[in-house]
């Protein structure tokens, strides 16, 4: 079974805060979003492995750290998770983003992808999927599909806010994943609306209520 981390950093909680506050304007709303998606690529990224190399200061040789060539890949689920693109390549300015454009069937209720456009290399990338809300689970488990069947390495799912409905039907669908959040909420309401949640993101973050 795959990670399941709350990202509970004292910076994280603090934002978070303003983030549900409806009185929170789009301007200062896609601000936190931006400022929470680089607070959790530190967490995100804590298991990048490390190689040794030696580095001359102006004093003497030395030994350091740097990343070992990890080629990532950011995902991010449209629209949406565009807000959190942004504040992740502030600390992984080398990650190349593709892009998943997912809607609901109004008679299923179930996701459709009706975009795909990913790196040409992206085979070669461990993925992290971006999506700001994980309510019923439905379009990052489609997401997180579409990049199998065409042999992409989707490892990580990031999201702000999640309802436990979501997280369990991820932790279902694709065990291997490893999700993390800044939130934990307490459930989905006869809507699908996180509780107590912070609205539609996706309308939050574009002005478009």
């Amino acid at each position: 079974m795959g990670r399941f981390t709350v990202c509970d950093h004292p910076l994280i909680q603090h934002k978070v805060t303003f983030l549900r506050d409806k009185h929170t304007d789009t301007k200062q709303f896609r601000e936190l979003v931006d400022e929470l998606s680089t607070l959790m690529a530190y967490e995100v990224t804590r298991d990048i492995p490390l190689e040794t190399v030696t580095v001359e200061t102006p004093v003497a040789k030395a030994e350091g750290k740097v990343v070992a060539g990890r080629m990532l890949g950011l995902i991010p689920i449209l629209r949406a998770g565009l807000g959190m693109v942004e504040g992740m390549l502030k600390l992984l300015p080398s990650a190349k983003v593709g892009h998943i454009g997912l809607y609901r069937d109004p008679e299923t209720l179930k996701p459709v992808e009706y975009y795909f456009s990913v790196p040409s290399d992206v085979t070669e990338r461990e993925l992290i999927v971006l999506d700001p809300m994980l309510a019923t689970g439905g379009s990052a488990n489609a997401a997180i599909a579409a990049l199998k069947k065409r042999g992409c390495r989707p490892t990580k799912l990031v999201c702000l806010i999640a309802a436990p409905e979501g997280v369990k039907a991820v932790q279902e669908a694709h065990p291997d994943i490893d999700i993390y959040v800044a939130a934990l909420d307490q459930y989905l309401n006869d809507h699908g609306y996180i509780v107590p949640g912070l609205g539609d993101a996706g309308d939050r973050l574009y002005g478009t209520k």
